[in-house]
């Protein structure tokens, strides 16, 4: 019989404030320029709105999770993330996406991927992009994860089931250091002449850190605010890719945006203050502990990444560091942060000790949106 297409069986998840595609290994073809242009088809990239595809036009609905029974002892599944370019044909294989790994267990399940337990299920991730061991708590009955439940997180509507997620073990995920510079604080300078300071920490993910006053914004902008401040932007992006040449993620600063446009992360942090978050909802101060705001792939994160939060939390921890210095006071004498992000307030735990990052712990909701196979035209698959 003639088939124009490849079929390939794939659920749609939304995990924390992100949803992506997700795929079993063994559906997809072995790793490569091949995996990635049928990845791109799915996804209908490169286009802006990503309108012949599973995309959904925004980074943070631009994802592929491609996940198979783990041969670790320490794991019951392997893990590999991949950030799709919306605009261009090029998937990012060097970092992990934790609200996304929220979603890796309810598809592990569903697929018979290990033994369940009732009430709870743990699930033992092994993170392939950054050699790291991940566990994530579900609520399960009748053999299925639960998504119905009365937890909240701010940046997704409505409530669902409270999932745990540890994070082991988190820093060093792309530079191998917890400090890649040595240093709490060091100064970058522009072709222009000007001179920034910047924190960068790696733990779930490189982040840069930004002073927001320094770069001439208050720090209670909104995403779409930062958006249309063109300058702010070209900034933001200078100071990430000279960073990227600084801790080794790219050769020559000139090709950061080209070659890894998603890691390091960057954001902007300031103390504590009130704002309104894009709903119009009152975020008081007087809850949080720091005010941040991340970008991720040249475009401000709407909410927060977990893996920024984990860094956030490490960060929070290193004394010196532009978090460490802009953080509340109550923050600096217990294990809990609590960021203030575009949404409104996100916890999370970090369990630091003798300078090491033993463990950092987040809160999530996740739910399966669809099973269904996404069909690839044969014509279209030139590697």
């Amino acid at each position: 019989m003639y088939k124009e297409s490849f079929t390939i069986p794939c659920s749609i998840i939304r995990g924390g404030t992100s949803k992506g595609v997700y795929f079993l290994e063994s559906s997809l073809p072995t790793p490569g320029p091949r995996r990635d242009q049928v990845i791109l088809e799915a996804f209908g990239s490169p286009d802006l709105r990503q309108i012949d595809g599973l995309g959904g036009a925004n980074s943070l609905t631009s994802k592929v999770c491609i996940i198979s029974p783990s041969l670790r002892y320490d794991a019951d599944v392997d893990y590999t993330f991949g950030q799709v370019s919306v605009d261009h044909a090029k998937i990012d294989w060097r970092g992990n996406c934790g609200n996304l790994t929220a979603g890796v267990g309810i598809f592990a399940v569903s697929h018979n991927l290990l033994k369940v337990s009732e009430p709870i299920t743990v699930v033992r991730i092994y993170n392939t992009n950054t050699d790291k061991i991940i566990h994530a708590a579900y609520p399960v009955r009748d053999g299925a994860v639960l998504s119905d439940g009365d937890y909240s997180i701010h940046g997704v509507p409505g409530t669902g089931s409270k999932i745990k997620i540890d994070f082991y073990n988190p820093a060093g995920s792309i530079t191998k250091k917890l400090l890649p510079t040595g240093n709490a604080k060091d100064t970058i300078t522009l072709e222009d002449g000007s001179s920034y300071t910047v924190s960068i920490v790696d733990a779930g993910n490189p982040v840069v850190f930004l002073s927001a006053k320094e770069i001439g914004l208050t720090g209670t902008e909104l995403p779409t605010e930062v958006e249309n401040m063109p300058d702010i932007l070209k900034k933001i992006e200078a100071i990430r890719s000279i960073a990227a040449e600084i801790i080794g993620i790219v050769p020559d600063h000139k090709q950061a945006t080209s070659i890894s446009p998603a890691y390091p992360k960057i954001g902007f942090v300031s103390p504590p203050q009130d704002y309104y978050n894009p709903d119009g909802i009152f975020i008081s101060k007087e809850n949080i502990d720091i005010t941040a705001r991340l970008a991720s792939m040249q475009k401000m994160h709407r909410a927060y990444m977990i893996t920024g939060a984990v860094c956030t939390g490490a960060a929070s921890k290193i004394k010196g560091t532009l978090v460490h210095e802009m953080m509340s006071e109550r923050a600096k004498n217990c294990d809990t942060l609590t960021i203030g992000h575009p949404y409104g307030p996100m916890e999370v735990s970090t369990d630091f000790q003798n300078n090491i990052v033993i463990k950092s712990s987040v809160y999530r909701t996740a739910r399966k949106i669809l099973d269904g196979i996404v069909y690839i035209p044969y014509s279209r698959i030139t590697v």
